[in-house]
Parts: structure tokens; sequence; C-alpha cells
């Protein structure tokens, strides 16, 4: 994960800083100690509704009081947000059969498979297997990979990223190179269930995934957590899962297909899903329990307008413990995103320090990001402070530990009126705006921001980009590729002292005079015309003028 930057004002004056003013005090001290303390082997990777997850908000919550923030919600500083953890044992190996010959794909190594439904077994046997794209229901790009074949109680084989992923640039029937929301697992999975399928299956692909297999295995083996809602998510399909390439690959030419001329014609408006001929068949058992997780509020009340609120967000979970590495198994999350509340910590400091605003600062630690942005939504879904009346924010998920970049990356470009508003900020920093070299991640879509956006407070998503000031864009995209490859949601992603905050406190700064500005001013934001947000957002501000 990197810095994620989300704002919302209108026609922003420079902060005061930058007309020559000091900047403001971003405490390095804060930053490492508070990344090193919870991405601690003692904190356990801080996973949410285990013992350590009642330390790791103790701390923030003293972390929080001693920046100067008083509680945020009605006096008190957590909010509870409901999980109901489900943990799969006796995982059979998917089958498929009724091919040219059967193909299995083995639990971890080849297969990862988990349920949104509350219920204590799983079982599938002999559905019928359907290759059905990418997977995307849009009436409003003219395109339904699954027109004219009825899925229901059937299992769905389904392409990562959006079709038109390969494309270089940004114009296409998906935005081109730049992945949008059709192209997450999430809305994979979302929309599979809503077409009936009884099994959901993702094929990994490292590029268009943008993760190796490592990051899906780590984060769907051992237990999931969900939202508990009414219901039991009884509505979702029965089974949801990623298996390997090869696996595919394999299952397909077993079929009689050739998974890469498939999966090419995929990428082409018009595509019909293909019935593949063969059967497939899944099990597992599950533990279930319930049990409420904490978001982590704090606030510095306005002086002028402190019902507008001005938000500042970090998730403080990571995976706990996960699959060992050379016998660590303790995924501690230092960079994502014990960094992220640092940088969330180290704020609270400044602005304290700044004294209070005209409009309210609120401070959010939010749980069950790793999980599926469930503190995040369920926030934005049960907000404090209501959406109409928050005018944007700062999130923060993993900060810049390279080293300080001459560039700064607007993420997700062309989605608001923010955008243009950053760059004083940034070139007060000396630095300049670039847009984002790997669009085709869809960083947008992956952090708590996203779950503010889909309900409208206008967001900005921006971070240090790959052109260092020591050792340039090549140095720059070595680290973000090292980092990828070798720590993002594995053990390895530990705290190391020899790391460079320059690069973190720059980009603070930025996310600092942003959300100080914000707070300060009178105006309210909004999305561009075109951005899927700007509806919601406009019925919101009407109901709350």
């Amino acid at each position: 994960m990197r810095a994620a930057l989300f704002l919302a004002s209108a026609a922003l004056a420079l902060p005061a800083f930058a007309q020559g003013a000091p900047k403001p005090a971003i405490s390095v001290d804060t930053l490492k100690t508070v990344t090193q303390t919870l991405s601690s082997d003692a904190y356990e990777g801080r996973a949410p509704t285990t013992p350590a997850e009642a330390k790791t908000t103790g701390y923030i919550v003293e972390r929080f009081k001693q920046a100067g923030l008083k509680p945020g919600n009605k006096g008190s500083w957590y909010q509870d947000v409901p999980l109901v953890e489900i943990s799969a044992s006796d995982v059979t190996p998917l089958t498929f059969t009724g091919g040219k010959t059967p193909v299995t794909a083995a639990y971890r190594s080849d297969l990862v498979i988990a349920t949104y439904r509350v219920t204590p077994k799983v079982a599938i046997r002999n559905s019928d297997v359907v290759f059905v794209g990418y997977g995307v229901n849009a009436p409003e790009r003219g395109w339904n990979d699954y027109a004219g074949v009825d899925v229901k109680g059937k299992t769905v084989v389904i392409l990562i990223n959006d079709p038109d992923w390969q494309t270089q640039g940004l114009t296409g029937d998906f935005g081109g190179r730049a992945m949008n929301y059709y192209g997450r697992w999430t809305y994979k999975f979302e929309e599979a269930a809503r077409q009936g399928a009884a099994a959901a299956i993702i094929v990994h692909d490292t590029e268009p995934a943008a993760y190796g297999w490592g990051v899906v295995q780590s984060s769907w083996t051992g237990p999931q957590l969900e939202q508990d809602t009414p219901g039991d998510h009884m509505d979702q399909s029965e089974a949801v899962g990623w298996i390997q390439k090869p696996v595919a690959e394999a299952l397909f030419a077993s079929a009689g297909k050739d998974f890469g001329a498939l999966s090419r014609a995929a990428a082409s408006k018009g595509f019909k899903a293909v019935p593949l001929g063969v059967k497939a068949s899944v099990g597992f058992t599950n533990t279930v329990r319930r049990q409420a997780s904490k978001n982590v509020i704090g606030i510095l009340p306005g002086t002028a307008k402190p019902d507008e609120v001005v938000l500042y967000s970090a998730h403080w979970d990571h995976l706990g413990r996960c699959d060992a590495v050379k016998g660590d198994d303790i995924c501690n999350g230092a960079v994502d995103n014990a960094s992220g509340i640092a940088g969330l910590v180290a704020i609270a400091e400044a602005s304290a320090k700044a004294g209070p605003a005209k409009r309210s600062q609120v401070f959010l630690a939010v749980t069950g990001e790793e999980s599926g942005l469930l503190g995040s939504k369920f926030y934005a879904e049960n907000p404090v402070y209501p959406l109409a009346q928050t005018v944007g924010g700062v999130n923060m998920d993993g900060l810049n530990v390279v080293g300080k970049a001459k560039d700064f990356v607007l993420v997700g470009a062309g989605k608001s009126e923010l955008e243009d508003m950053v760059k004083p900020l940034v070139a007060a920093e000396g630095r300049v705006i670039a847009l984002e070299p790997t669009p085709e991640k869809g960083y947008y879509y992956r952090s708590d921001h996203f779950s503010m956006a889909k309900l409208g407070v206008p967001m900005l998503y921006g971070e240090s980009g790959d052109d260092l000031v020591v050792g340039g864009t090549a140095a720059g995209r070595a680290a973000a590729e090292d980092y990828t490859v070798n720590r993002y949601h594995k053990p390895q992603d530990e705290y190391d002292p020899k790391w460079k905050w320059d690069g973190a406190v720059s980009d603070l700064t930025i996310y600092y005079a942003l959300g100080h500005s914000l707070a300060e001013s009178d105006r309210w934001p909004n999305w561009y015309p075109t951005a899927e947000f700007r509806e919601i957002r406009d019925k919101s501000r009407a109901g709350a003028k």
C-alpha cells in the first residue's frame, strides 16, 4: 500500500507556511516510535478481534491523548464495528471433472477459498463451470459479460482487472490502462453474487492483479472477517476464491478450450460467456465467531463551525498471524499500516500545536481494512459525523520510507475539483505533480478513502512518486518493486531503523496543509460532473442545505 491523500475544499488559499511562515512540526521521532511500536512482535500483526486489538487501540488512544485530542464519539474514543470471523478448515481440493482429464487445485499452493456466508459448512458438488470473461455488467458502458447466460447455482471463472487493462494510455471502454472499480476483485464477487453464482473463482495473474500469489495466499488463508449484518450474507455466493493461472490453463485445456484465446476474446465488447462443459466441486467447514472490533476516533473541535468536519484517517489493522516465511509467522505490517497510524498521530500533534481551526478536525483510526475496508465502510454507513457535513479528508495507507521524491503522484486523476487545489501545496515543497505510473493497479479503489468516496465525500488521492531526490526514477521504481515483491503482506514488512523519513515528512506536510486549509475554509468542494461519485454528493449536500 502507498500513502493515500484525499481532501476537500474549493479555491483554497495557500497555508501560512507556504507563504513564508514556519512549516508544521511533523515529528520524525513520533513517526519512528509509533511505527516501531505497532509493528513489533508484541502486537502480533494487529489482527482485529484478537487479543492484540485491545493493545493496539489502547496505544492509539494514549497517543491521541498525548497529542491533545478529545474523545471523538460522544465522549468515547471508540466506535464499535460488528464483525463476524469465519475460519475455514478441512478444505478439500477444488476439482474439475468431466473434461479430458480431471484438474485439481490444492489449497494454499494453487487455491484459496472462503465464503462470506455465515454458515457452518460449504459444499459445492458437481457445479457447472462457466467462463464469464472479466465478469463485468456495466449497462452504462454497453457491456455485460453475463448477457445470455444463466449462472444460477453454477461456478463462474473470472479474469482479474478490467477488459482494457492492457491498453496503453488512458482511453478505452474502461479507462484504458487505468483500473476502475469493475477491475477490483471485490466487484467481481459482488456481481457474481447478484447473478446467483454458487461459486466465483478469480484467475490470479500477477501483472493485472498488481501483486503475486503470496499476497493472495497470506490474505485469504486463516480467519476471514466480514461485517456482521442481519441475514448472515446468505445473498452472497456459497464460495469465493482464487486459483493460480496454470490451473486455469489446465482447466481450459481439459475442456478443449484455449485459455489465452478466450482471455483475449474477453477483452472485446460483445464477448459471450462460455460454458466449459466441466463440473466443479469443493468443500470446507467453518468456525464462526462474532465479536465487535473498534474504530478509534479523536477530535479537535472547531471554533466557528464545529459541525463541519475535516477527516484524517488511517487503518490500524494488519494480517496478524500468517503463513510462515523462514519460521516467522507474524505479518507485522510496518509500512502497511503502522506507518500510516504514525502519520495520523504526527498530524494530530501538529494540528493541536497550531490550535483549533474554524471547522472540526477528526482523526479516525479504522479497523478491518485488510479484510475489505470494513471499518471505514461501517463508519461511512454509520457516521459519527454526518457525511453531508464532512468537507473531505486525508487518509494515510503506507508512508514513504525510502527518501524524498521530486514528484507527487495524483492517483485516479480526473475525479474532483481538488486536483488543482493541491498543486500550490506540492510546489511549496519544491515538488511537481505527476500522473501515476501504474494506473492498472487500481490504487484509488484499494484503501479506506474509497468507502467515503462511494458515499459522496470528495476524496483526492496523492502520494510520493518514484522520482527520488537521491537515485532518481530508477531507485524509486526499484524500491517500489522490492516492497511489492518481498514485503507487501508478508512477514518481511518489518520496521527498519535505516529507513529515510524525509519523504514521509514532505508528504505529511502536504496532507497537513490541505487538511488545515480545509478546516479554515468556508467553501465546499465537489466531484467533477463526470465522476461516478458526483450524484450522491449533490443529493447529500442538497439535503444538508
